[in-house]
């Protein structure tokens, strides 16, 4: 396994986005991703291409970050749907995408990668936009709050 940066890899050049939490081995990230206002990544900090490259531990906590976030991005914007994905073609480094979406967004029922179905409603884009700080805070709050 190759934990060392890869200078070809923009997640190890780059956070990937706005930077909202880290730890040693994760990070948080509000990805500009135009058409889709709340576009969060959990990223890892060191070069894995494949999610049983990491241990158990790690997946787990992963999955631990993937589920704050996601209940953090419902509890404030009650999306219409929530979007998972890991999919790692284009960017080989180990990532999750979580990606609250609306019935009325630019590509909504497809996926972000589709085509577009409609243009942006700038209006509620920005709504979703002013709101990201709320999200956050959940999101630090549940990460803060000892698990049961």
């Amino acid at each position: 396994m190759n934990t060392m940066p890869q200078a070809n890899c923009p997640l190890c050049t780059s956070t990937g986005g706005r930077e909202v939490w880290r730890n040693e081995r994760f990070r948080i990230v509000h990805a500009v991703e135009a058409g889709f206002p709340a576009f969060y990544r959990v990223v890892a900090n060191t070069h894995v291409a494949e999610w049983t490259d990491l241990d158990a531990a790690a997946r787990a906590e992963c999955m631990q970050l993937v589920e704050a976030l996601e209940t953090a991005v419902r509890k404030v914007l009650k999306p219409t749907k929530i979007n998972l994905a890991s999919l790692g073609n284009a960017v080989p480094h180990v990532h999750w995408h979580v990606i609250a979406r609306f019935d009325w967004d630019t590509h909504y029922p497809g996926s972000v990668w589709a085509a577009s179905q409609r243009g942006l409603s700038a209006e509620k884009a920005a709504q979703i936009e002013a709101q990201l700080p709320a999200v956050e805070s959940a999101l630090l709050l549940k990460l803060q709050t000892p698990r049961s």
